[in-house]
């Protein structure tokens, strides 16, 4: 990974990303370093390598081959899963007993940018539980999020869906 050498076209992007993706989990902020490198493979946008591609190039690399501070899931006391939505994109972490175990991340797509900030806040959620359930099956899981209006949701035992 260290000896990868400098894209040269989108397929060769396109590669460097889906090498590096695969371990997107264990990034914290994965999508936003990648954001440069992503915009370079849309079909519309003509290649041109800039010093904020080689930056975030070079970021991913180091990010990618350097040892995370991780911890092993043990689901014995429960999970915690931190989630936040912006403008630009969705994140989540995962911890138990503040040790994180894993990071989520990914740009919001074109539609998604016009959603209101209370159906991005829902969303991360979604998007958290969906890339995270394999560590949720069987044990206790606390969500907490800052939007003040998904307080209402969480606290109901059932949801009125009509």
């Amino acid at each position: 990974m260290k000896q990868w050498p400098k894209p040269t076209s989108p397929t060769y992007i396109r590669s460097f990303l889906g090498l590096a993706g695969y371990y997107r989990r264990f990034v914290e902020g994965f999508s936003s370093i990648a954001s440069p490198l992503t915009k370079l493979t849309q079909k519309k946008v003509k290649f041109q390598w800039s010093g904020d591609c080689e930056k975030c190039f070079a970021e991913l690399k180091t990010r990618l081959t350097t040892a995370p501070v991780l911890t092993l899931p043990d689901g014995s006391d429960g999970y915690v899963i931190y989630c936040d939505a912006s403008r630009v994109g969705l994140g989540c972490l995962l911890m138990h007993r503040d040790k994180v175990i894993a990071y989520a991340s990914r740009q919001l797509k074109m539609h998604e940018k016009n959603y209101p900030t209370h159906d991005l806040e829902l969303a991360v959620v979604v998007f958290a539980l969906k890339i995270l359930r394999h560590y949720l099956y069987g044990v206790h899981v606390d969500v907490f999020t800052d939007h003040k209006s998904l307080q209402y949701v969480f606290t109901q035992k059932e949801l009125n869906l009509c």
